[in-house]
């Protein structure tokens, strides 16, 4: 009967020992993506936001509608731009009409605003040296009259966009390794309370790979587990906020959630078995009578 007793108490521990480090190891790699996720999604935003930076063209009265359409589909062959708008003389007085209230040639006697046409680039141009070069190729075109930019807006937004990047991406290294630690204390606490049965795996000829395969497979179950549980919390997390403002679709794409799954689980995996390795290594060359002071 007391053999029968310790039997179940050995196996409820195993049990509650294999629940206990899952979900330790799934809060940690729930962090670890949470932080990849932010890096990822800081990307495609600060592209989203710099891709919707646009410049006017202000273009001579003097120029025909034709040739500004001509003008406009050269523009849309440069590698830098993507996208472009044709605003004209008309269009430009609507516009002017319903944002001021008033119309100017109520009081000017004719349209003082002139056709232009709005370039929006690619993130990797926008930025203040690319529009001024930008700049000097489009007013080679004598009907060019103005080349019209926020460059106080673009050199902030580059700003900032580069000091958070660097804060992300010093974070993600900082909470790699502290997760690597929490990982790494949690798997020898568990093999711990195996060393003296790995002593006696030893005495009776076990080699070291026969002993280590047990506790490697366990802790790679526990990888798994984990990473799969922690993927679906931020799966769910960003189909609720995809869902709660459908803009964000733009930032939180299917790319960004993949890699973010496809790390964790990576990195879930490979720590969890590394640290196994580690610590089932150090019980394996330790001498019996070193079991006991530690």
């Amino acid at each position: 009967m007391y053999s029968g007793r310790n039997r179940n108490n050995t196996v409820s521990c195993f049990d509650m020992q294999f629940v206990t480090s899952s979900i330790s190891t799934t809060l940690v790699l729930l962090l670890l993506g949470l932080v990849m996720f932010f890096v990822l999604a800081a990307h495609n935003l600060s592209v989203y936001v710099k891709e919707n930076i646009n410049f006017s063209i202000i273009l001579s009265d003097d120029m025909k509608e034709a040739d500004i359409l001509n003008f406009q589909k050269k523009l849309d062959k440069e590698a830098f731009v993507r996208s472009t708008e044709y605003i004209s003389k008309k269009q430009a007085l609507h516009e002017q009409i319903e944002a001021m209230g008033a119309d100017p040639q109520d009081f000017l006697g004719y349209n003082p605003l002139h056709a232009s046409i709005e370039v929006k680039l690619h993130s990797d141009y926008a930025n203040a040296d690319s529009i001024a070069w930008i700049e000097k190729q489009i007013r080679k075109n004598t009907n060019v009259q103005k080349v019209h930019y926020q460059e106080d807006l673009i050199d902030m937004v580059n700003k900032n966009v580069r000091n958070i990047s660097l804060l992300l991406l010093g974070l993600a290294v900082l909470l790699t390794f502290i997760s690597f630690a929490l990982i790494n204390n949690t798997i020898r606490l568990t093999i711990y309370s195996k060393r003296f049965l790995i002593h006696t795996m030893k005495l009776v000829g076990a080699s070291w790979g026969f002993i280590r395969r047990p506790f490697l497979w366990r802790n790679f179950c526990i990888g798994v587990l984990a990473a799969v549980i922690a993927d679906s919390i931020l799966w769910a997390a960003a189909y609720w906020l995809v869902t709660y403002e459908p803009d964000l679709i733009c930032v939180i794409t299917p790319d960004v959630m993949l890699l973010v799954s496809v790390s964790v689980l990576v990195f879930g995996v490979c720590i969890t078995w590394f640290c196994a390795y580690l610590s089932t290594n150090k019980y394996l060359r330790m001498k019996a009578s070193t079991l006991y002071y530690i």
